[in-house]
């Protein structure tokens, strides 16, 4: 009989998550490791070799540790769900002449409520998981907040969990730098965990390249984009392109012309196949509506609101003033921000508590 009661541990075999599992078994609790089987490894590829995680490698690597420390480990086969919601969200959202938040969208809506299915199905009262991240209760509040090791935090990609599911997380590593977690596998007898390298692409391209993956996913539609228009902020032509889906807000390399001085995209328009390039300067924006709000310190955003928001993960965060404006939060930050892109998340701090988050919307108020 367990001390603690059961808890199931998403395990992607990577040392964060495998780290959180052993310091749960030790503490007492009958840990049940579950590995999410997202996509199909020889479609997203393209062909080249596979490497990050949710590969093979990686489910065979979180079974064998489970399996070595004497607790039950399940695979979930998730692809349906993953494909239909993230996957498609992703071309979806590049093919609207947006950019993405594919690690938002998994964490929120597809492994949350896919572990707390199964755990449910299994009689397990809470989740734990591998994030740097931490989660407390506050004034009948269930709050995410940074976790301590700055340059691994990642609570920006948890704006979207809601109170039901943030009662029953857990984040056991979130109190803990990345090297210590890395010595803590050391120590349990896991020294090849500490030596695994981190894994930065987008799962479903482990190669990185997004464009090949829209022309494999999408291949009428981006053919029919070729010979889109480039243009100067003024309106003058500079050149042609092959499809803005191939383009984001802030993109300086891989323009396909040459002018003489450093070019940026700072506007896409799907609806003419006209990608606008410009100044470093142009990119400065001081306002920026944001869509599907969600929060969580605080129940409703009420008034004016004062918070840090970021635009991207790893934005350091712009001082600025919130309030709803119908059914979205308009942000007026206190200095200009560049390279807002629509699509991306805009989180909302209040000192290292997350208040909520949303998806940056089209247009500047």
């Amino acid at each position: 009989m367990s001390k603690h009661g059961k808890v199931l541990v998403a395990m992607s075999g990577g040392v964060d998550s495998s780290v959180a599992a052993l310091m749960l078994h030790e503490e007492g609790y009958e840990v049940i490791g579950v590995t999410m089987k997202t996509w199909d490894y020889a479609d997203a590829s393209g062909g080249k070799r596979i490497t990050g995680c949710c590969d093979l490698d990686s489910i065979s690597d979180a079974r064998n540790m489970a399996v070595s420390r004497g607790f039950h480990h399940i695979i979930l086969d998730i692809r349906e769900e993953f494909g239909e919601h993230i996957i498609g969200n992703f071309t979806t959202e590049y093919m609207a002449g947006r950019t993405p938040n594919p690690c938002v969208l998994c964490n929120t809506f597809i492994k949350w409520e896919a572990l707390l299915k199964r755990a449910d199905m299994m009689d397990c009262p809470i989740i734990a998981t591998g994030h740097y991240a931490k989660v407390r209760q506050e004034n009948e509040r269930w709050v995410v907040s940074r976790g301590l090791d700055a340059t691994k935090d990642q609570s920006y990609v948890l704006w979207g969990l809601d109170q039901v599911n943030l009662a029953r997380t857990r984040f056991p590593i979130g109190g803990f730098t990345k090297a210590r977690i890395r010595e803590m596998a050391v120590e349990s007898g896991f020294p090849e965990l500490a030596k695994k390298s981190e894994s930065y692409e987008i799962c479903f391209i482990p190669d990185n390249d997004y464009r090949g993956f829209l022309k494999r996913k999408e291949p009428e539609a981006t053919k029919r984009l070729q010979h889109g228009v480039l243009v100067a902020t003024d309106g003058a032509v500079l050149g042609e392109h092959d499809g803005y889906p191939f383009f984001t807000i802030g993109q300086r390399k891989g323009l396909g012309i040459a002018t003489g001085q450093p070019l940026y995209v700072t506007d896409i328009d799907p609806s003419t196949n006209v990608v606008t390039l410009g100044r470093k300067e142009d990119l400065d924006k001081q306002s920026m509506w944001v869509r599907q709000p969600k929060f969580q310190k605080l129940p409703s955003l009420q008034g004016e609101v004062e918070a840090v928001t970021k635009i991207r993960y790893k934005d350091k965060g712009t001082p600025s003033t919130l309030r709803m404006d119908g059914e979205r939060v308009r942000v007026d930050f206190h200095a200009k921000v560049a390279g807002i892109a629509p699509g991306q998340s805009a989180v909302f701090y209040e000192g290292d508590d997350v208040l909520g988050g949303g998806f940056i919307d089209r247009g500047t108020p």
